[in-house]
């Protein structure tokens, strides 16, 4: 291997995807992508396999392999054209859930396919039941939108304008969607454009042999790192609190990893079988979960491509919760399952590798999702609007408070660029006092987020998670905080779960209800699990948490055993 060529290839091929990013954020239209980021760009070789990608959407960055291999099963590739763009967001064809839609982009030197550009993008609009895309009562993925196998959106670099009518006329903000779509295609375009300038520097055959190489030494660091960890059989269970249809019924999360020298096998055999409501995972999020587990606990340096998840080998028995079936729908596999699917891996290895896992985080994007008719302007409006929670707490440190969960590396949506765009206004948004889990390294802290009603009306939907179920602590740490939804009507005195206020039946998933002008609702987001005794905790650790108000002085004395006069 030649290492600095293939260093500078791979920082290259980084960079690539890193200005794809850029340019989608800043050609988009919707906040999902310009503010939260929700989205990854990569770059495969022409057999589809992830040759670099950047720093975006974890559960995406896993599955850009089986997303891609799966697709080219389908496309023929002897009816290829240069300036092609293929669209594609079928779960049930290797993608994640239905709002992701993945443009591929072939790259072509002298009529040779080379490469392959791609970029995946959370669309807030896909019509189906429920406006914003998370339909949290559906029973089938019918319900949950528009599905479209891969397809030519362009055709030699020409629009295919009956697919672009057909994609428009099936959303409530085609004008949104219009300008999304477009930034996708501009990240493929750019990756194209680039990467043909690398391919005439250095010529194809250097490349492909770089590249090569960079996929095999990838895979040396990966089972390096697997090989430093004791071998052994390593179990955990987790459980899912509802699937927002079945009435009080929970959904277990097996894991079994084995790991022997450099190869790791994560066996699923024993989770639950698929719901009757929308929690499934999909094959991709099962493997892409897997992944970003054991990213996690590696060392983040090597290159994230096809190579360093040779190592890593995914059983998921076709049915449960964690490879669903058709038709069964699967909305909330890529947000709510996929983060409690790595929890539970890292949870399994805590044994092994305590000091590279964490305790249980918050696991949930708390998707608050919404639309209708603006009474200003008469136009349809329509927002993804995720959340942010506690991290667990580790062997060396207190757990992150209040970001995004394990799977996503999003950011949330500034207040002011809320209010602006969305006729809300946010009256409190602050950290949730003692949600974070005792223990000598803290849980993180959720937050609290409450709004206040500004439309005629608003049709909220929500799929979230741990409103009954704490997430866990490790060695003696306590649970964190669990989440909530309340809302409050306009007349009314006192706050009301969403449940009691509606008459659903789970407390964090629903769908379609009418929120009227004046009407507030509440989103309280879930801590992370404690590590370690709390007891052990370090004196001015817990002195600056109560200075700092991340805890209140009945929870120092009540989980820490400090009195106020210790203190």
């Amino acid at each position: 291997m030649d290492m600095v060529a293939m260093s500078v290839l791979d920082s290259t091929m980084v960079s690539i995807c890193r200005e794809m990013g850029i340019t989608l954020q800043k050609t988009s239209y919707s906040t999902i992508f310009n503010e939260a980021l929700d989205f990854t760009c990569g770059l495969a070789d022409k057999e589809g396999n992830l040759i670099a990608v950047a720093d975006f959407c974890p559960a995406m960055i896993g599955g850009i392999p089986v997303l891609v291999k799966s697709c080219l099963k389908e496309i023929d590739l002897d009816t290829l054209r240069e300036g092609d763009v293929i669209l594609h967001n079928d779960p049930y064809r290797g993608g994640l859930h239905t709002p992701e839609h993945t443009f591929f982009k072939p790259i072509f030197l002298d009529g040779e396919l080379q490469a392959w550009a791609v970029a995946i993008g959370h669309i807030t609009e896909v019509g189906g039941m429920t406006p914003g895309g998370f339909a949290g009562e559906a029973t089938d993925i019918f319900q949950e939108g528009l599905r479209v196998p891969p397809i030519k959106i362009k055709n030699a670099g020409v629009d295919n304008l009956d697919i672009w009518k057909l994609l428009l006329a099936n959303v409530r903000t085609p004008r949104t969607n219009y300008g999304d779509l477009r930034a996708l295609i501009a990240a493929v375009d750019l990756g194209e454009h680039q990467m043909l300038a690398v391919l005439r520097k250095y010529g194809p055959r250097a490349v492909q042999t770089i590249v090569s190489d960079l996929l095999d030494y990838a895979e040396r660091r990966m089972r390096a790192e697997l090989e430093a960890i004791p071998d052994g059989i390593y179990s955990f269970e987790d459980l899912i609190e509802s699937d927002g249809v079945t009435p009080d019924k929970t959904y277990r999360i097996a894991v079994e990893v084995h790991k022997q020298g450099g190869d790791i096998v994560i066996d699923y055999t024993g989770s639950a079988e698929q719901a009757r409501g929308p929690i499934n995972a999909t094959l991709g999020v099962a493997t892409s979960a897997a992944y970003n587990a054991v990213l996690h606990m590696t060392d983040p340096s090597i290159p994230r491509n096809s190579g360093c998840f040779r190592a890593i080998k995914v059983l998921a028995p076709p049915g449960t919760i964690v490879n669903v079936n058709f038709p069964a729908p699967s909305v909330g596999g890529n947000t709510e399952t996929h983060p409690r699917i790595a929890g539970a891996i890292l949870g399994a290895m805590a044994s092994a590798v305590p000091n590279r896992v964490m305790a249980a985080e918050g696991a949930t994007h708390c998707n608050f999702v919404f639309g209708g008719v603006d009474a200003a302007s008469g136009e349809y409006f329509a927002c993804y609007d995720l959340e942010v929670v506690g991290w667990g707490g580790r062997a060396f440190a207190d757990g992150n408070d209040a970001v995004d969960s394990i799977n996503g590396n999003c950011r949330t949506t500034p207040v002011e660029v809320f209010e602006t765009r969305f006729p809300w206004r946010v009256e409190q948004l602050a950290f949730d006092v003692d949600s974070g889990g005792a223990g000598e390294f803290r849980g993180g802290l959720g937050y609290s987020k409450q709004m206040v009603c500004l439309n005629d009306l608003i049709t909220v939907s929500q799929m979230t998670d741990r409103h009954l179920s704490k997430p866990w602590g490790l060695n003696g740490g306590l649970e964190g905080g669990c989440g909530a939804t309340l809302v409050k009507k306009a007349n009314a005195e006192t706050w009301q779960t969403m449940p009691e206020a509606y008459g659903k039946i789970s407390s964090s998933r629903y769908a379609n209800v009418d929120i009227l002008r004046g009407d507030r609702v509440r989103l309280t987001t879930p801590g992370g699990g404690g590590f370690g005794d709390p007891k052990q905790r370090a004196r001015e650790s817990l002195q600056r948490d109560l200075r700092e108000g991340y805890i209140s002085a009945e929870s120092a004395k009540a989980n820490y055993g400090y009195t106020e006069g210790q203190v």
